[in-house]
């Protein structure tokens, strides 16, 4: 988003909030985007307005390190998850509660608590976004790892409230001159080191 910002010609002020605050945040006009990791979905399109995909992801199982029970989806039954509130993690999380595979869902505001809660054992695996679980990965090797294949598909987006079509053009140009630069390749390889800072 800095990048975009820079080549647009506006300046971007960051604040920290709970996941599932921030469509509301939105709508109140409190912020003016949303900057989070946020998955394009079509409930959420009903909601706010995105820009076009800047990564295409999915979502990881992840277990602490030393675990060699759960390789996959097939060994949930009866576990406990952790995710994110308001996360499509956590969304997940509910269909495979409901489905009768797992057994409890432990939802967090921010994702480094849900990792903290795999860590000291008060869950059993957790449900994450794949990049973000990677970057995490590749910043503290030793804690955490993504077993089986991702859990599906989805891009994430940057979000503005619903009709707010002048900062979309902004984004969607920006993103694609970012793109067009090489910049955009550059910042996902460069993505652990971000994540460490």
């Amino acid at each position: 988003l800095n990048a975009i910002a820079e080549d647009q010609g506006f300046k971007v002020q960051y604040l920290d909030q709970d996941f599932a605050g921030l469509i509301p945040a939105l709508q109140t006009g409190n912020i003016d985007i949303i900057a989070s990791g946020m998955t394009i979905t079509e409930e959420r399109e009903q909601e706010v307005d995105f820009s076009e995909p800047y990564i295409t992801a999915g979502l990881a199982l992840v277990v602490p390190i030393n675990n060699e029970e759960i390789q996959s989806v097939d060994d949930l039954q009866g576990k406990t998850v952790a995710v994110q509130t308001g996360s499509t993690g956590f969304m997940k999380a509910e269909e495979l509660k409901e489905a009768g595979v797992i057994a409890e869902i432990k939802d967090f505001p921010h994702v480094n608590e849900a990792i903290e809660e795999l860590k000291i054992g008060g869950a059993d695996v957790m449900i994450n976004d794949l990049p973000v679980t990677e970057a995490f990965i590749a910043a503290q090797p030793d804690v955490i790892k993504i077993v089986g294949e991702p859990l599906n598909s989805e891009s994430y987006g940057f979000a503005v409230r619903t009709g707010n079509t002048e900062l979309l053009q902004k984004i969607n140009t920006g993103l694609e001159n970012v793109k067009a630069s090489g910049q955009y390749d550059e910042l996902l390889t460069n993505l652990p080191k971000y994540m460490e800072e």
